[in-house]
C-alpha cells in the first residue's frame, strides 16, 4: 500500500511513523525554567547528531498548538540536559510523561535525584549512568503544519558524565552494564537483544 501523508489524519501518519523508525533512543531531557521549576520529560524523536563538536537533537510536537514546558523553558534559558533511560530507570522514566501543571517538578513526581550540572543550569537525574550537558544551538520549526507541528532543538554538549560502570577501557561503553532502553510504537519498548557484528570493508 501508499499512504499520502497530505491525505492520512495526524493519528495515522504518526503510527505509520514511529512504528517503522524503531528503535528510537529515547532523550530524557531535563530543563529548568526562569521561575527556577525544574522539568524532566522523555523525547523519543532524539539522536546524536555528530561528534566534532558533539551535538544533538530532540524534538517536540506542540499539541494543540501549545509550547511544551521543555521547548519553552530550553528556548528561554538556552540550555537543557540529556539523561539517558535505562532498565532500571524506564519505569520513572514513563511517570515523567504524565500531562501534568507546569509548576509540577517531574523530579519530585517520579521520586528521582537532582544533582548540579557543571556547565548549565538544568539538573542531571543521578539514577541515569549517563549525562550530556547540552546548550542550544539552533532550533527549527515544522513549516506547513495542521496541528501544531514541532520543534527540532539542536544541542551543543558542553559536558558529558559517565559511571564508571558503564565504561570500558578506551572509552568504549558496556553494553551489559549500561542496558539502554528504545521506544517502540505505542506503549512498547525495547531492551538490547542479540548483538551481531559486520566490518566495514
Amino acid at each position: 500500500m501508499q499512504f499520502d501523508p497530505e491525505t492520512l489524519d495526524q493519528s495515522a501518519v504518526y503510527k505509520l511513523l514511529t512504528g517503522s523508525v524503531i528503535p528510537r533512543p529515547i532523550g530524557w531531557i531535563s530543563s529548568i525554567s526562569e521561575d527556577g521549576i525544574n522539568n524532566l520529560a522523555p523525547f523519543s524523536f532524539f539522536n546524536a547528531i555528530g561528534e566534532d563538536p558533539p551535538h544533538v537533537m530532540f524534538s517536540t510536537v506542540r499539541g494543540g498548538d501549545k509550547n511544551k514546558d521543555t521547548l519553552n523553558n530550553v528556548l528561554a534559558t538556552k540550555q537543557f540536559v540529556v539523561n539517558m533511560v535505562t532498565e532500571e530507570t524506564v519505569e520513572k522514566m514513563n511517570l515523567t510523561a504524565s500531562i501534568v501543571p507546569h509548576d509540577t517538578d517531574e523530579f519530585v513526581l517520579a521520586g528521582l535525584t537532582p544533582i548540579a550540572s557543571q556547565k548549565v543550569k538544568p539538573f542531571r537525574v543521578a539514577e541515569s549512568p549517563i549525562h550530556f550537558e547540552c546548550e542550544l544551538v539552533h532550533h527549527f520549526a515544522l513549516e506547513n503544519h495542521k496541528y501544531g507541528g514541532a520543534v527540532m532543538m539542536v544541542g551543543k554538549i558542553v559536558m558529558m558524565h559517565f559511571d564508571d560502570n558503564v565504561l570500558l577501557d578506551n572509552h568504549k561503553i558496556n553494553l551489559e552494564t549500561y542496558r539502554p532502553v528504545a521506544r517502540l510504537a505505542g506503549a512498547n519498548y525495547a531492551k538490547l537483544g542479540e548483538i551481531f557484528t559486520i566490518k566495514r570493508l
